[in-house]
């Protein structure tokens, strides 16, 4: 691939945590957005476009794409024209995955599996973080965060991270890899937007005392918060072509939705900003929150959502308007 010899120069790079590991404020994942869901060469002018913006950190799990694993297979496919030393890989184990008792969970034998499936599928020796896909209530606390460390230490993953852990469980694996002098946790990864806030109680406190970074996913609501549904459903859109694994369903877009998005659209356009400029701002604006995880299907994008960090800052008047307009029914 040409690379852009600038694409350092315009991104910000914030510290995850007290961790020496940087990350874009916009880091790029293909749950859904891309991903098997957009072919081959689609999704390379896409991941190329990303990383001509400084984008570095690409967001994967065992079971994205369709089939489950297809996400992994494209995106190493894709690595092999770029240099994968600039690069930060994340991947995922704990929804399921394969027939069995051993296909889901927080497991050793679960987690040992998944990653070694996904390094083959991304065939890559190690990723640069490795996450607990989720807490798994049937599992201790102990296994699975042990694991984490084995990986590690067995330099399958140079961090450790979990996603979507809420309290009191977040805290708990905290003392949990200090107790035992496990790889601590660098990254936690909720979902997090203006529409579902709910990480602002559930990790962004505990992150900010305890300086574990945060990525926030979903910052668009699964393109919710962009301009794509202020007038109705588009031929093209996910909310039609569902996919499952969590995928936007039509019946999502009430009208008291769109109402709301559209009063948020005219605070966007007041700033000079594209609804999705100032729904990826309005995280950013935390200084707690290490990056946003955006996904896309055309490049163009790309280049919308990056834009937003030309204006992170919001005066009073606009952040009680928006948290009025989020509030109402």
């Amino acid at each position: 691939m040409s690379m852009d010899p600038d694409r350092y120069g315009n991104m910000t790079y914030r510290r995850c945590g007290r961790s020496g590991l940087r990350l874009p404020a916009i880091s790029f994942g293909l749950w859904q957005g891309t991903g098997s869901y957009v072919d081959d060469a689609a999704t390379r002018l896409i991941v190329h476009r990303a990383f001509d913006h400084g984008i570095t950190h690409f967001d994967l799990a065992n079971n994205y794409g369709s089939p489950a694993g297809a996400s992994e297979e494209l995106f190493g496919r894709i690595l092999r024209g770029m240099p994968r030393h600039e690069l930060v890989i994340s991947s995922k184990a704990g929804y399921s995955m394969w027939p069995g008792p051993y296909g889901e969970g927080g497991s050793r034998k679960h987690l040992l599996e998944s990653c070694e499936q996904s390094l083959k599928r991304l065939g890559v020796d190690y990723v640069d973080i490795f996450y607990s896909h989720r807490f798994d209530p049937d599992t201790p606390l102990e296994e699975t965060l042990g694991t984490l460390d084995t990986l590690v230490r067995q330099g399958k993953a140079i961090y450790a991270g979990i996603s979507s852990y809420a309290e009191p469980q977040f805290s708990a694996a905290l003392q949990l890899v200090r107790a035992h002098n496990w790889a601590p946790i660098t990254i936690h990864q909720p979902r997090y937007s203006m529409l579902d806030r709910g990480a602002e109680s559930e990790v962004l406190p505990t992150a900010g005392k305890e300086g574990v970074g945060v990525i926030g996913f979903s910052p668009l609501a699964q393109g919710l918060l962009t301009s794509k549904y202020l007038d109705g459903i588009p031929d093209d859109s996910r909310a039609l072509r569902n996919k499952g694994n969590g995928a936007l369903t039509a019946d999502r877009l009430t009208p008291q939705l769109v109402s709301k998005l559209k009063a948020l659209d005219d605070v966007a356009k007041s700033r000079g900003q594209s609804l999705a400029q100032m729904a990826l701002a309005w995280l950013l604006k935390d200084e707690r929150l290490t990056s946003v995880l955006i996904g896309a299907s055309k490049p163009e994008q790309i280049d919308e959502c990056v834009g937003c960090l030309a204006n992170l800052s919001f005066e009073t008047g606009e952040l009680e308007r928006i948290d009025n307009i989020l509030a109402a029914g």
